[in-house]
């Protein structure tokens, strides 16, 4: 190791950000403990090599029997060049990353590891789950290593990962909390292992662990941290299972994390134990399902995944379970989920979703209330909700192919989950909330904006999918292509031995048109699924929750190669099936984009007599900056025209709704001018 890259996260992250006084401790602190970071990485080297060595090459791991029938395009394999996500993706990678991993320093989530390892005397410091925020985003740091050569970054993530080798206990156990100092563990936790799952989050830890040590295997090809994930997973194996520990994780995640293990490594222990979870939860016979805090529906832990017909609890361990459950039954070809995440999501999206895509109405749990309880101003709609959402509905696509799914999707992708991180890429919201009065500190003690939070699941979710975000646009089946998002990209698409090479040039979502072009110098066999969004359909999701009032039916122009071509709509989705494509073949669709008026269903209380206004999949809000004498008692009348504009100066460029009453801006941009108030329902007269 050269002296160099013990100095290394100050440096890198001073590209950004000037060096702390904590970082220049930490720089004196990885100076005097040189040499035992030597010897824990020659110790590594000797475990990965007498005992890890019949899986010295991953990449011959056998391919799964089963699997989903529709797979995604690797994000690696899609390149974004818009003017819309890319500059958010280069934002992500500049200073929301090096943010994080500042944050993590400052806060002692990375010390805590270098102490668990005996690199560093002192206590730990945070809450017991702090572990997992340094995991996420070494997961984010993986994926832009794999897209974005940054050999600063790759080295930071080496001197971290031998601290968090260092802190793993010898029979693989890793959890910086308790090993520490088991008598003084953060929260409570106590002094025995797996005790309390309900609460201490040893397996949801891990969970994120896991992922981010595929995510770096994939991007660097070395095992460092994948051994720690497959020794703590074994580990887990011993003491999980039938006839042995019948627990379950309190917060659902350790079960994405095993399926990756297994994909990665092609070892069927690891699939085996995440149904395990899935199936052992809601088994009162197995472990307590009733008492506790945390027990019972909170955690979905009140009846069997199988048997259940509604979205209950927190939302966030509620969508990772469903998305996990969703995993299993692909790969597993178990067909006992099927109805129940089928009437799971019916119940969330026909009543309990809010138009941003957002879940969560219940501040108290963070979680799902009643059927069409969703108040505007004190709606959770957590950030994190909102990932796990889209998790999830990838996944309900990629195995049904319903179009439901990815309309979603997109909904959540750009109102519910973009509004979450500020432009700047270094203020987030945890809640987000579709109602503000401008001063009520509704986002974890602060109104507006924040730098972070002591709980900071979300900014370092933020991380780790926004530079994943590529691999969502594209999927294929056998000769078909999905063209699920409209972004501007350059993609590799594998179409059996043969690569499709397509650009896609767009303005989306600022307007409708997009232009595929195959840039194959030799002709290529696919048929084209392009899904037409629920907005062109005249759905602003499925189910009856909400509807567009206008009456409107936006129109769609479809070319190929110039020629007119009348476009026929099949679930969702416009086929074109060409035997030949070749270089210059070009696609031009066309998605008429008209300003559109939202109501919600009657029983939505919170918004009886108010209307909402979209345009595209894009959600718009009124803010006081732009509407000097507030908008929480604006009314408008009921044949109020409204026109759109793009406005270049307006924070860096930005859509605006506007009528002779009121000014409104994409939700996503809200918050950055200042606190006011903030609406996206607003007061509408009735029409006569």
């Amino acid at each position: 190791m050269k002296k160099r890259s013990l100095h290394l996260f100050a440096d890198w992250s001073s590209m950004v950000f000037k060096a702390s006084p904590k970082a220049e401790s930490c720089r004196c602190y990885l100076s005097a403990i040189f040499l035992k970071c030597i010897l824990v990485t020659g110790l590594l080297l000797t475990v990965s090599c007498q005992e890890k060595e019949v899986k010295n090459d991953l990449a011959v791991a056998p391919p799964a029997i089963l699997d989903y029938p529709i797979q995604p395009v690797p994000f690696t394999s899609v390149h974004i060049q818009d003017d819309f996500w890319a500059p958010r993706l280069e934002t992500n990678r500049q200073v929301t990353l090096p943010y994080n991993f500042k944050k993590c320093e400052e806060t002692g989530r990375l010390r805590n590891f270098a102490i668990a390892g005996g690199l560093e005397e002192g206590e730990f410091e945070g809450i017991f789950f702090n572990d997992s925020d340094v995991f996420k985003v070494i997961e984010g740091a993986s994926y832009s290593l794999q897209v974005h050569d940054d050999p600063e970054l790759k080295s930071f993530l080496d001197d971290l990962i031998v601290k968090i080798a260092a802190a793993q206990e010898a029979d693989g156990y890793l959890y910086t909390n308790r090993t520490i100092d088991p008598e003084k563990a953060a929260d409570g936790g106590g002094t025995e292992r797996w005790t309390n799952l309900q609460t201490y989050h040893e397996l949801y830890n891990v969970g994120h662990l896991y992922e981010a040590a595929v995510a770096h295997y994939q991007a660097t090809g070395e095992r460092t941290l994948l051994d720690v994930a497959l020794k703590n997973a074994d580990l887990v194996d011993e003491v999980f299972g039938p006839g042995k520990n019948m627990g379950v994780p309190g917060h659902q995640e350790i079960e994405l994390g095993l399926v990756k293990l297994y994909r990665v490594t092609g070892e069927k222990r690891y699939l085996d134990l995440a149904k395990f979870f899935i199936d052992e939860r809601g088994n009162a016979e197995g472990h307590n399902t009733t008492e506790g805090k945390y027990a019972g529906k909170y955690q979905q832990d009140h009846m069997p995944l199988a048997e259940q017909e509604e979205a209950v609890g927190h939302a966030v361990r509620a969508g990772y379970f469903y998305a996990a459950a969703t995993d299993l039954a692909a790969l597993t070809g178990e067909t006992a989920y099927d109805e129940a995440l089928d009437k799971i999501w019916n119940d969330i999206v026909h009543q309990k979703i809010y138009i941003t895509g957002g879940i969560g109405a219940e501040p108290k749990y963070e979680g799902f209330g009643p059927d069409y309880e969703l108040p505007n101003a004190t709606a959770y709609t957590e950030t994190c909700a909102a990932i796990a959402l889209m998790l999830w509905n990838e996944r309900m696509f990629l195995k049904s192919g319903k179009v439901k799914y990815m309309d979603v999707f997109e909904r959540t992708l750009y109102n519910g989950f973009l509004a979450g991180v500020s432009f700047e890429g270094n203020t987030f919201f945890y809640p987000n909330p579709l109602e503000a009065d401008g001063f009520t500190k509704f986002n974890q003690g602060v109104c507006g904006r924040s730098p972070w939070f002591d709980c900071s699941c979300c900014p370092v979710n933020v991380v780790r999918i926004l530079p994943s975000l590529p691999g969502y646009i594209y999927a294929t089946k056998g000769k078909e292509v999905y063209v699920n998002l409209y972004m501007g990209n350059k993609a590799e698409i594998p179409m059996g031995d043969q690569m499709l090479q397509l650009i896609q040039t767009t303005n989306y979502p600022r307007d409708g048109k997009i232009e595929l072009e195959v840039l194959n110098s030799e002709t290529i066999a696919a048929n084209f699924k392009l899904r037409v969004p629920g907005w062109v359909r005249n759905e602003v999701m499925d189910g009856d929750l909400y509807k567009y009032t206008d009456n409107q039916t936006p129109s769609i122009h479809l070319t190929v190669n110039g020629e007119n071509v009348e476009p026929v709509l099949e679930n969702g989705y416009i086929t074109l099936e060409k035997h030949h494509w070749q270089q210059n073949d070009k696609i031009n669709i066309s998605f008429e984009m008209p300003v559109r008026k939202v109501a919600s269903h009657d029983l939505v209380v919170a918004n009886k007599g108010k209307m909402a206004l979209e345009r595209g999949p894009i959600v718009y809000c009124a803010e006081e900056v732009d509407n000097p004498k507030g908008v929480l008692n604006i009314l408008l009348p009921a044949d109020e025209k409204f026109t759109y504009s793009f406005e270049t100066d307006l924070l860096g460029g930005l859509g605006k709704i506007e009528s002779p009453t009121l000014t409104a801006i994409p939700y996503y941009a809200w918050a950055h001018r200042g606190n006011g108030e903030m609406a996206v329902w607003i007061n509408e007269t009735p029409a006569q």
